[in-house]
């Protein structure tokens, strides 16, 4: 099946070595080849990427552009620059628009010199000619810096228009300049787990994970079961299995079994390590029941819970750590059941916390990370599970627990709809949350991205994990695939790109890299 995916080889190859005529030419070749290497003759990593400064940046100014819907020109914040800015991005519709002029085809950063209405944190649309890439966002009172990196441009004349999502910011002007070369060392990531004594094959998960990192990406999908709707729409559409297969353990945690709930998560886990796939876990954390503040299923989000951290950890609320403490020992009641059936799994608790949709992002970034941290030393000292490779999903580089604490980065992102960019802007900013090379994968997606954007961008996220439900199954139906959000043809180019790993392009993780 794999040779779909690459072109065939003949049986006589007259490059073989084998072929007499050709091994004097080899021999020459590799001697050039050695020489070269000596040399440092066309040696990259000897030449330090190019960089740019903003000194040299073309300048676009607000109040020359074209205003959309209620914006208009203003002149009463201090610190502009030109005759004044645009403000009023108050309604949906309103926006602005500049005309730019880009040189010659290549990646350029964009900087979009803001002010937030209200001094607080605002985001809008961006579109390229058109077309929606993403977000900017501004937090400052004053004119500042609203950066977007890395859009591939052909030379000529664009389009580029920010819009309202939240509304509320001046605008000053735009800059552009050519983007600095990215550093190819970014994919050089630190091959050593957090946990000193993984077990063998977590080790070869993780080397196999790097070995792929930056050449190719890991495709998965988040499903109930190796055969769910999700993972048969995705082998109807395109002949293969995601690699990855994504599962939660939120039905674990203590407060769904009072009102009579269970999971057989563990049980799914163990089926697709079986069939040669790889697992990653998100745990969706349930609240204790003394937290609860409406309906249990919604018990893992801020609105319908009332949990302090603070005063759990100072132990103001005295039973509060004995209860968080039982939820994590019945989560690793199931993981210890993978670490005996020998399954590595991608391990990612408390998702998205930056976001304060969730009770344990609801306060502070020190208060999160004091959860992170206790929850680590109680799964990985206490529980003795070396089975786990953690995955941080904080979102926000402030909420970073520490290199200690975290093997892998990730982000979630949702696109929109047809909306197949690589994300590059959000790939970048996940580099940035460690010193150390961590690798970068995104964890939740809704629309998939094309493959070519993403390796022509150089956002190669370690893996992808596409989002249950809506994001692949037709409404109406149990296993018929949707192409609202990724079209199918986009789908069946992701898969079918050499560059994309299935299931079956998996080798063995069980011997992987064994001599």
């Amino acid at each position: 099946m794999k040779s779909r995916r690459m072109n065939k080889i003949s049986s006589y190859n007259p490059y073989s070595i084998n072929n007499k005529n050709n091994k004097a030419a080899i021999i020459v070749a590799l001697f050039v080849l050695v020489i070269i290497g000596l040399t440092g003759c066309n040696n990259k990593k000897n030449v330090a990427p190019a960089t740019y400064s903003w000194d040299e940046a073309d300048i676009y100014e607000a109040e020359k552009g074209i205003k959309q819907g209620g914006t208009c020109i203003s002149t009463e914040l201090p610190g502009f620059s030109g005759d004044g800015y645009v403000d009023h991005f108050e309604n949906e519709g309103d926006g602005l628009e500049l005309k730019i002029e880009i040189p010659e085809n290549g990646f350029y950063d964009l900087n979009f010199i803001s002010a937030s209405i209200g001094a607080d944190y605002k985001e809008n649309y961006l579109y390229i000619d058109g077309e929606e890439i993403g977000t900017v966002s501004v937090q400052s009172g004053d004119f500042s810096d609203s950066l977007y990196e890395r859009v591939y441009l052909t030379s000529g004349e664009h389009s580029v228009s920010v819009t309202k999502y939240w509304g509320w910011i001046a605008m000053d002007c735009l800059k552009v300049k050519k983007s600095n070369e990215l550093d190819p060392s970014i994919y050089e990531v630190n091959r050593e787990l957090c946990n000193e004594k993984p077990s063998p094959n977590t080790t070869r998960l993780y080397n196999y994970m790097c070995d792929m990192y930056g050449e190719k990406i890991i495709s998965g999908q988040y499903c109930s079961s190796m055969y769910g709707p999700e993972n048969v729409a995705i082998q109807r559409a395109t002949g293969y299995f995601p690699a990855v297969m994504g599962l939660d353990y939120g039905l674990y945690s203590t407060s769904p079994a009072l009102f009579g709930e269970e999971s057989d998560a563990t049980t799914n886990a163990l089926d697709y390590w079986n069939q040669g796939g790889i697992v990653t876990i998100s745990w969706y954390w349930y609240a204790p029941i003394k937290y609860h503040t409406g309906e249990w299923d919604q018990s893992y989000l801020t609105d319908y819970t009332n949990i302090n951290l603070t005063k759990i950890f100072d132990e103001s609320d005295e039973e509060g750590l004995d209860l968080l403490k039982k939820d994590i020992d019945a989560i690793a009641e199931q993981l210890l059941i993978l670490k005996e059936a020998d399954v590595p799994v991608l391990w990612r608790p408390l998702p998205e916390a930056s976001s304060g949709w969730y009770w344990w992002g609801n306060g502070t970034s020190d208060e999160y990370i004091q959860l992170y941290q206790y929850m680590y030393d109680r799964l990985t000292n206490y529980h003795g599970l070396n089975n786990l490779i953690w995955i941080w999903n904080g979102q926000d580089s402030s909420w970073y627990p520490g290199d200690e604490y975290v093997d892998i980065i990730s982000w979630d992102v949702y696109s929109g709809e047809h909306i197949y960019i690589a994300n590059t802007q959000t790939f970048l900013e996940a580099t940035q949350c460690s010193e150390k090379n961590k690798m970068v994968v995104l964890s939740e997606n809704g629309c998939l991205f094309d493959p070519e954007l993403a390796f022509r961008d150089g956002s190669t996220w370690g893996f992808f994990c596409t989002g249950k439900g809506e994001y692949v199954i037709k409404e109406g139906t149990v296993n018929e695939y949707s192409g609202r959000f990724t079209e199918e043809s986009v789908l069946k180019r992701a898969y079918g790109d050499f560059r994309i790993i299935t299931r079956d392009d998996l080798p063995d993780i069980k011997t992987y890299g064994d001599k």
